[in-house]
Order: structure tokens, then C-alpha cells, then sequence
């Protein structure tokens, strides 16, 4: 990739003045502090969602636009925005959110956050690795309701993990840590990725290659989604992938609510063909299907992976970083490549 196959920064020399700044949510206290020493800084201290024509109007009034996951900007948006906007500096590692071609089109840089929440999100999908198999949440259910009558030799029994095979789809930061986490633990790690990681990585990790999506499917007693959202991606566990797994498998999902068939899980979770699932993400969140709910062994967090006091501030700083160096005229260190994304 050359410098040439990037669409030119706007502007092409530093800002005059500051630059004004729109943050779509309200991001933590001290970043919201140092941005208003360093930009005409527009905040959503009650942090409420913006609407798409709120969205819109805040587009063609700054300079840059500080959105998060859930601002959903498409074509359509970006080309009402006008000339002003020159940067969409997004707040975490995701940018399917973003329709990167029409903003390369309107030579509008976009930036994102990669990295900064690998650890937290690695560290929560652990969680539900070994909660969903030793039935955490059925346990805490079963004591908040007064209805535990004690210690039996039969009582709630789960499944042990050493031994058991992890599936990984998608072995890129958060994979490649989740697979560091879970060796400690007995798991054998299988992977799926477009290409295989360098050998002596393969070896560090305890992990192989497996080159078919449905054969690691159909061999893991436990899989865990960490691949980005894409139209090649969207249904990637379909109710066929589902039959293929063993039964009495779970699978953890902790990347993008749209990688899964959401009526083909649910009926494979109420036939009892897969045992459980651990759930961080949805379809249409914040919506949760009341029948995840009510299912007894499905593990239903509120999109927690990156929320950790360390991470929110990590991130904040990169947006920061990316702004600064946006408006002094220089290429951002985190501006996507959207060339890549328009092939």
C-alpha cells in the first residue's frame, strides 16, 4: 500500500483555529476534560444516543465527528455532511459501522482505536469459556431464588474443561489472547483464520490450524467468534454450522451479535443440541430475545467486553492522538486503510 492509495488528508495543512470537535456519547471524565482544552469541543454529557438527523446536522457543523459502534453512518449521511468534516474519529477498534468507501469518496479520513481493548475482551470471554460448560448462571440463579438445598454428588453438573477442544474463528489480537488465556487451562486450541499464523506463533500459542471453517466447527466442544463483521461474515454460524456442532457444544460470542443466526441458536439451544452460550453481543442491541433470557444456561452480558476503566481511557487517548495529528496536517496513526475495504 502506498501513500497514494490513501485518500488525501483534510486538511491538507494545519487548521487555522481549533478545530471543533462532535462527540457522539459521553466518554470519561478526563478525556472529555482534555478535549475541551484542546478542541471546540461539542459533548453529549447526557450521553443519549443521537438520532440519524441529530447525527446529520452535527456532520455538517465540525470538523471531526467522534462516533462509537452504535452511530451507524452510511453513504447517505456522509454525502449530506458537506465540506467541513474532514475526519470521523471513531471510538473503538470496529468500523463496520462506518461506510469507509463513501468516506474515502468524499476524501474524509476515518480512524478508529485498534488494540487497546484486546486484553478486557479476552479476559470476558474467558469468563464465559468456563462459565458456560460449569453452569455459573444456573448456579447463581438457583441461590438467588432460595431454591439451593445444598451439596449433592449430582447437583448441576457441568463439564470440565481440560481436554476439551476451543474453536477459534478469527486468530487476530483478541483470538490470539484468548488462546493464550485458555492453554492454562487444559484447552486444546484449534483455529480458524484466512491464512495460517506464522509457525513459531502456532507453537507459543499450543494452537493449529484447522482450513475449513465447518471441520473446526464440527470438532470444537466449545467455539468462540472473534472475526470482524463483514457482509462474508454476516450468518456465519448458520443453522447448518449449528448441526454440525457436537452435541452438548456451547459457543461464546463476544465480537458482533450478527455473526449468528439468532432463531437458528435459539433453536438449537431449545432442542438441547448445544448445551449453552455466552453472549455479549446482538443482533439488535440493546434489544435481547426474551427466549436468551429465559434460556437456563445462556450466559446474557450487556455488551461489557471493552468496559473496563483502563480501556475507555486508552481509547480516548488514541482518538485524541488522532485529532491532533489530523489538524496539524499530518496522516493520523490510526487511520484506516479504506483502500483495502474497497478491494
Amino acid at each position: 500500500m502506498s501513500p497514494t492509495d490513501l485518500p488525501a488528508t483534510r486538511p491538507a495543512r494545519p487548521l487555522a483555529g481549533l478545530p471543533r470537535v462532535v462527540v457522539t456519547r459521553h466518554l470519561m471524565p478526563s478525556i472529555e476534560a482534555r478535549m475541551r482544552e484542546l478542541f471546540d469541543v461539542v459533548l453529549n454529557e447526557a450521553d443519549t444516543p443521537m438520532s440519524r438527523d441529530a447525527l446529520v446536522a452535527a456532520m455538517q457543523d465540525c470538523d471531526v465527528l467522534v462516533p462509537t459502534v452504535t452511530d451507524k453512518i452510511d453513504a447517505a449521511m456522509i454525502a449530506a455532511a458537506g465540506d467541513r468534516l474532514g475526519l470521523i474519529a471513531s471510538f473503538g477498534a470496529g468500523t463496520e459501522h462506518i461506510d469507509l468507501a463513501a468516506a474515502a469518496d468524499r476524501r474524509i479520513i476515518v480512524t478508529n482505536t485498534p488494540g487497546v481493548f484486546t486484553d478486557d475482551t479476552a479476559d470476558l470471554t474467558l469468563a464465559m469459556i468456563i462459565g458456560v460448560p460449569r453452569r455459573v448462571r444456573e448456579g447463581t440463579a438457583l441461590v438467588r431464588r432460595g431454591e439451593w438445598t445444598g451439596w449433592a454428588p449430582s447437583g448441576l453438573l457441568g463439564r470440565k474443561l481440560a481436554g476439551k477442544v476451543l474453536g477459534i474463528i478469527g486468530m487476530g489480537r483478541i483470538g490470539q489472547a484468548v488462546a493464550h488465556r485458555a492453554r492454562a487451562f487444559g484447552l486444546e486450541i484449534a483455529y480458524y483464520n484466512r491464512k495460517p499464523l506464522p509457525e513459531a506463533l502456532e507453537r507459543m500459542l499450543g494452537a493449529r490450524y484447522v482450513g475449513e471453517i465447518d471441520a473446526l466447527v464440527a470438532e470444537a466442544d466449545i467455539l468462540t467468534l472473534h472475526c470482524p463483521l463483514s457482509d462474508e461474515t454476516r450468518g456465519l454460524i448458520d443453522a447448518r454450522r449449528l448441526g454440525l456442532m457436537k452435541p452438548g457444544a456451547s459457543i461464546i460470542n463476544t465480537a458482533r451479535g450478527e455473526l449468528i443466526d439468532n432463531e437458528a441458536l435459539i433453536a438449537a439451544l431449545q432442542s438441547g443440541h448445544l448445551a449453552g452460550a455466552g453472549l455479549d453481543v446482538y443482533p439488535e442491541e440493546p434489544k435481547v430475545d426474551p427466549r436468551l433470557i429465559a434460556h437456563p444456561n445462556v450466559m446474557t452480558l450487556p455488551h461489557i467486553g471493552s468496559a473496563t476503566a483502563e480501556g475507555r481511557e486508552d481509547s480516548g487517548h488514541k482518538v485524541i492522538a488522532n485529532i491532533r495529528m489530523w489538524a496539524d496536517g499530518h496522516r493520523p496513526p490510526d487511520q484506516v486503510l479504506t483502500a483495502l475495504v474497497r478491494g
